[in-house]
């Protein structure tokens, strides 16, 4: 029997937690009847994975990818560093990076089949995380940086400069990675959040003991050192400290930029 519907798979991936292509064959070999297809998965083993779906996949690897004018960052999620590390998983993130940088995020669709088959056999919840392409602009610089950790990376960036060259975009992709700053520059803080720090700030000070006249000026004095810590554009450059990142950029503007951090 071939002519099994696509809902009629799905119903059985929902009830079993097997793959696509595990429940088709299923189907088939049943002849379409639902009950005795989710025995046979039961039998071969392949209706496990439902109980996966739950637990915590905080683990994983990233690959980084080009294809002309794009570059990607796909994140393949996970439980364990040892199947992160392991072979299979690491060529398949390259597999779906390379695939994103040569079609977009929504192409990671495609190998779906293969991640419900990755789960089965590595027998862990599995899934595709961060699925990004930037696609440079005319002129644009593109830095990016993988941190590899027990050959796998674990810390990706993808920048775009305005102006500027591929080492100074690289180098920022660098700063990035190991700063993590959490946003461009204070214009993009939310404004409660702003508020809320500086209140903070502003008791911690007045706890202190500090003059009552004199706080307005170290409210504001400890709030440009928070946020030097959030934004990318109020920090010290990491490789030499003596300059800031403005300096660096040596008037290229950072057009806009990705971080992906695995367990981040």
């Amino acid at each position: 029997m071939s002519n099994i519907s696509a809902k009629d798979v799905q119903s059985l991936r929902q009830a079993t937690g097997a793959g696509m292509m595990d429940a088709k064959k299923a189907l088939i070999e049943t002849n379409g009847d639902m009950d005795k297809a989710k025995l046979w998965l039961r039998e071969k083993g392949l209706s496990s994975s439902s109980s996966r779906a739950s637990r915590e996949n905080t683990q994983g690897a990233i690959a980084l990818s080009s294809h002309g004018e794009a570059t990607s960052m796909v994140e393949l999620k996970c439980e364990t560093d040892f199947v992160a590390k392991s072979e299979q998983f690491v060529n398949f993130v390259q597999d779906l990076a390379d695939l994103v940088a040569a079609k977009g995020p929504e192409s990671v669709s495609e190998l779906a089949g293969q991640v419900d088959q990755l789960k089965i056999t590595l027998k862990e919840n599995i899934e595709i995380g961060q699925a990004i392409q930037l696609v440079a602009g005319a002129g644009s610089n593109v830095g990016t940086y993988l941190h590899v950790q027990a050959g796998r990376g674990v810390n990706g960036v993808l920048v775009e400069l305005e102006g500027g060259n591929p080492e100074i975009a690289h180098d920022i992709a660098v700063h990035i990675a190991f700063t993590k700053p959490q946003y461009l520059n204070r214009d993009q803080v939310p404004a409660d959040e702003v508020d809320r720090e500086r209140a903070t700030i502003e008791n911690i000070s007045r706890n202190e003991g500090k003059p009552e006249a004199a706080l307005p000026k170290i409210v504001e004095g400890r709030l440009t050192g928070w946020f030097k810590d959030r934004c990318l554009l109020e920090q010290d450059y990491v490789r030499d400290e003596k300059q800031s990142v403005v300096t660096h950029l040596q008037g290229a503007k950072i057009i806009r930029y990705y971080q992906v951090v695995i367990g981040g």
